[in-house]
């Protein structure tokens, strides 16, 4: 066994308890979980802050039955209200409501934009040195494959189905 090993696998735990504690957080002060706030953020950036499911399908890259999931919760919440679509009779708008819109005004950064907003200050070099190193990681893990689903959706996805 190489010495590096262990030291490899504590990070990647810490990696992962890192995303697990953010979603908590989100979830316990928010009471949307990472995917819905999210959804919530991508239908602020839209025009008239409307969307299809399919354009959030696309944006969270996640499968249509999770997003249906998260749509339905956001309904409950009357975050989001679906309005129907003039142009498809049997299509409709998913629409952030005035509440949806006060959440996000109070909500924090989350892991993931904390996250990116570092990578994007890292030199071309320390990108590239990242970038190969989570891809060894990602063959090695044998996960080239998987949807690219966020690993902070996956923990709240399975805490949610506990």
């Amino acid at each position: 066994m190489n010495h590096n090993q262990p030291n490899i696998l504590t990070l990647i735990r810490k990696i992962i308890r890192s995303a697990d504690i953010d979603s908590k957080r989100i979830e316990k002060e928010f009471g949307v979980s990472i995917p819905q706030l999210l959804t919530l953020q991508f239908l602020d950036m839209q025009k008239d802050f409307k969307a299809t499911s399919t354009q959030i399908k696309n944006h969270l890259e996640l499968n249509a039955s999770t997003v249906t999931g998260i749509i339905n919760r956001l309904l409950s919440k009357d975050l989001i209200a679906k309005i129907p679509n003039p142009k498809d009779g049997r299509g409709y708008f998913i629409i952030l409501t005035a509440k949806g819109s006060h959440l996000l005004k109070k909500s924090p950064l989350t892991l993931q934009d904390t996250i990116s907003k570092k990578i994007e200050s890292l030199t071309l070099e320390q990108s590239e040195t990242l970038y190969k190193g989570i891809g060894l990681l990602i063959n090695l893990l044998e996960a080239e494959d998987l949807d690219t689903t966020p690993l902070i959706t996956l923990c709240d996805d399975l805490s949610k189905k506990q």
